[in-house]
């Protein structure tokens, strides 16, 4: 009798006074048992190592706080053999809206014009001469607090005043942005499962609800879906959202982004059936979310959908009914589409796992390296918009090429590669797979780790002979 394949170890973990965002009912079907480790704050980082080690967890899921992260970046890195999920670099954007605007910049997202200054002095010089309104952000941490942190000034006075007031470190000043409504997307291994516009009230800029703004989740634009999937696969995560400004001018920019956010039950259900399907080896098929689900469900009580747990969907399969369905067709504020085809255009994907550090807290932790007690002897922070920051390019190639490459390997043909960039998500996916971490693929089916070091070798000489 062949023995019983042994899953990944998962471990869920809590932080006290922290609310939990998953619970192993999100997991329902996985066959081994899931460990739960509880983080205490204080001094209890080498327990939990500890701990971890003890019960020989493999994946270590859950999202940190901003005031964890960087005592979570020294966990992880005492636990090479620990997966992380998300990972600290996809985490990276929940530690404070500088590190959104980081990694905005690093990937040419597009975000509202932002200077940051940890030098005060610097900063003040900059409110008295530039152009108003702007918006003053409390930046440490992952939300805004339901707006109450975030400040719409319309005069070099107005804002002297409140920095000396409110003293946030560092001063954190974007443009203001006329804007219709703002659109929360949340996405599931790169795929939109769930879009809302939230819209201000008559005469009033925030959008938050807690402030008086509505809600609705009709006709989300094709261009928010998009933008928030570009942001989802440049962080590679598995789970994430986005806040998305819908401005006047009818452009969209990125205002928030995080692992860490308000979710339904049945969604955190979703999320925990894509992990499974992740790290299941083959045992769990990956979920079918339709887009545009959201607008249904929408229409149940909102009591009731807080009760609603692992909602599933089955996929369209062509019959006589076909003649109708294929045919009906989604009017969006900008175009017009086939139903079936956005399905096909918003696939859910395996997310990236890299071993490489992307934002290492040596050069990217300037809370700590220029904190507000240190103010006389800080270094200047330049003011800063979207083309400041550039990032190291990888090879720029067509999928064509790209084909020629990896099919050169025995072992991976037409198909296989196809297959690949289903899997992944597209072609700059296999790219930076490639480049950081190309036994990813043995995820796929047939392609062993015999394969994939050649296949290295391969990418490795084709870049030498590029340069």
């Amino acid at each position: 009798m062949a023995k019983k394949e042994k899953l990944p170890t998962l471990g869920l973990l809590y932080m006290d006074f922290v609310l939990r965002f998953f619970d192993k009912s999100n997991f329902k079907g996985w066959p081994e048992k899931i460990e739960v480790v509880t983080y205490h704050w204080g001094n209890d980082k080498n327990r939990l190592i500890k701990e971890i080690k003890a019960k020989k967890i493999d994946v270590l899921i859950g999202n940190i706080p901003a005031t964890a992260y960087e005592t979570f970046r020294e966990i992880s890195k005492a636990l090479p053999n620990v997966q992380f999920v998300p990972s600290l670099d996809t985490q990276f954007s929940n530690k404070s809206k500088e590190n959104v605007t980081r990694f905005a910049w690093k990937y040419k997202l597009p975000i509202p014009k932002t200077s940051i200054f940890y030098n005060r002095e610097e900063g003040k010089k900059f409110l008295q001469k530039t152009k108003y309104p702007k918006i003053i952000k409390k930046s440490y941490g992952p939300s805004n607090y339901g707006g109450y942190f975030v400040h719409k000034v319309d005069s070099a006075k107005e804002a002297m005043e409140l920095v000396a007031t409110k003293k946030y470190h560092p001063i954190y000043v974007q443009d203001f942005i006329p804007m219709e409504a703002d659109i929360r997307v949340m996405l599931i291994g790169h795929k939109p499962v769930c879009a809302f516009w939230r819209r201000p009230p008559e005469g009033e800029w925030l959008t938050n609800t807690s402030q008086g703004g509505s809600m609705d989740y009709m006709n989300v634009p094709k261009k928010v879906l998009d933008l928030a999937v570009q942001t989802s696969k440049a962080a590679k995560a598995e789970y994430w959202a986005c806040d998305i400004a819908y401005g006047i001018d009818g452009k969209v920019r990125i205002l928030e982004c995080a692992t860490a956010f308000a979710a339904f039950p049945y969604i955190r259900d979703w999320i925990g059936q894509y992990i499974m399907w992740k790290f299941g080896n083959g045992h769990f098929r990956k979920p079918h979310i339709p887009v545009f689900n959201w607008e249904e469900l929408s229409k149940i009580d909102k009591s009731l959908l807080r009760t609603m747990r692992h909602i599933t969907f089955g996929k369209y399969s062509p019959s006589y009914d076909g003649a109708y369905f294929g045919k009906k067709k989604k009017n969006l504020i900008d175009g017009e589409y086939y139903l079936h085809e956005l399905d096909s255009i918003y696939t859910m994907h395996n997310s990236i796992d890299t071993m490489s550090e992307e934002w290492p807290s040596e050069k990217w932790n300037f809370q700590d390296k220029f904190a507000l007690k240190n103010l006389k002897t800080m270094e200047v922070e330049v003011s800063s918009d979207e083309s400041q920051e550039t990032i190291n390019e990888i090879p720029k190639l067509s999928k064509k090429e790209l084909k020629a490459v990896v099919t050169s390997v025995k072992g991976i043909g037409k198909k296989k590669f196809n297959k690949i960039l289903d899997e992944f998500g597209g072609k700059n996916e296999l790219i930076e797979i490639l480049e950081k971490n190309p036994t990813m693929l043995t995820k796929i089916k047939g392609i062993s780790k015999k394969i994939t070091n050649k296949l290295q070798d391969v990418w490795k000489q084709f870049k030498r002979m590029e340069v």
